[in-house]
């Protein structure tokens, strides 16, 4: 043989080399990252099935799919009312926001969740203000999270001896932060989650004493003559009571309410440049309350749920202000 011949076999034996060395570290790493994945699924399936042992399976369990996939429509709204005396004269006012739709999907893998929303009202320049809503129902505890920058209020003003006044949009600026919380004392057999967000079944029909607590911060200012602004800071603690009613079957009806007193009050009214602070009234109070029905068939669940949030502040001889803020679900979802 040449060594012409022999030199062009060397070399495609080093290009066969190369090639299977280049083959088998590809095989070698794809067999790493399966098995790291296997390992990552493995672990976040024992995280999420480990609480079965703190459960009692015959009234609440798990899905026993690995993923989730929810579509979500949000709609949501606010109202602020005050009532009280001017003068001698008795006065009342109801401001409400323009309501605030979104469409959602969110994905969700044994217990971890990524989620996307869009508001079609805001793409098309119809809704300028801005709202966040954070959620976390868990077994034992979980909370709200609700803040709203808004501009959009309108409404009416009355008082003693005068034609009742339109208040138009931009004449109120709204700031506000709702917060409440609660714990479920009765969470073997109780699941605030299998109502709000599917992420566990309610078998039986059972019910739970709650320990609350909660929080809701405003400032609010009027473009009047002179201008007006309003600030509170209050926390509330208290408890209420949760029910998950199983008539058959596949079928959940969720009802809960949270009272809570409030034992921290910061209020005060500014008028142009004067500052009046607001006496704590008894009895001050946030309330929560929350409702759900939720129907699941084979491997999918649909349904609807409601969170609505009540602040009483004041009294109606001096000033009194109602703060209502409510939202309502409807979702469909898919468990595979």
């Amino acid at each position: 043989m040449s060594s012409k011949h022999q030199i062009t076999r060397i070399v495609i034996l080093m290009m066969m080399t190369v090639m299977w060395g280049g083959f088998t570290t590809r095989a070698v790493a794809q067999n790493r990252d399966s098995l790291r994945r296997a390992q990552i699924s493995s672990a976040l399936a024992a995280r999420y099935y480990r609480n079965n042992g703190d459960i009692d399976t015959a009234y609440i369990t798990r899905p026993q799919t690995k993923w989730t996939i929810v579509a979500r429509m949000n709609v949501s709204g606010a109202k602020i009312e005050d009532e009280g005396r001017d003068n001698g004269r008795h006065f009342k006012s109801e401001m409400k926001a323009d309501y605030k739709s979104t469409l959602s999907v969110a994905v969700s893998y044994l217990g971890f969740s990524l989620s996307a929303a869009l508001n079609p009202a805001k793409m098309m320049g119809k809704y300028h203000d801005y709202e966040l809503n954070f959620n976390s129902y868990g077994k034992r505890f979980g909370f709200d999270f609700i803040y709203q920058n808004a501009k959009n209020f309108t409404g009416w003003h009355d008082m003693d001896g005068m034609e009742r006044i339109g208040l138009p949009e931009d004449m109120l600026s709204v700031k506000t932060l709702n917060v409440n919380a609660y714990y479920a004392f009765n969470s073997r057999r109780f699941s605030y989650p299998a109502a709000f967000s599917q992420s566990y079944i309610q078998r039986r029909s059972a019910g739970s004493f709650l320990l609350a607590a909660s929080g809701m911060g405003q400032h609010t200012t009027l473009d009047w003559d002179p201008e007006i602004q309003l600030k509170m800071t209050n926390i509330g603690i208290g408890a209420g009571y949760g029910y998950n009613y199983v008539p058959h079957e596949g079928w959940l009806l969720h009802i809960s309410a949270l009272p809570t007193f409030i034992v921290y009050s910061n209020t005060s009214m500014t008028f142009g440049d004067t500052r009046v602070p607001l006496d704590y009234h008894f009895p001050e109070a946030i309330i929560t309350g929350r409702g759900a029905v939720v129907h699941q068939w084979s491997n999918k669940f649909l349904g609807l749920s409601m969170v609505f949030n009540f602040t009483n502040i004041g009294d109606k001889d001096n000033l009194a202000v109602h703060n209502i803020k409510w939202r309502v679900r409807t979702f469909f979802g898919l468990r595979l």
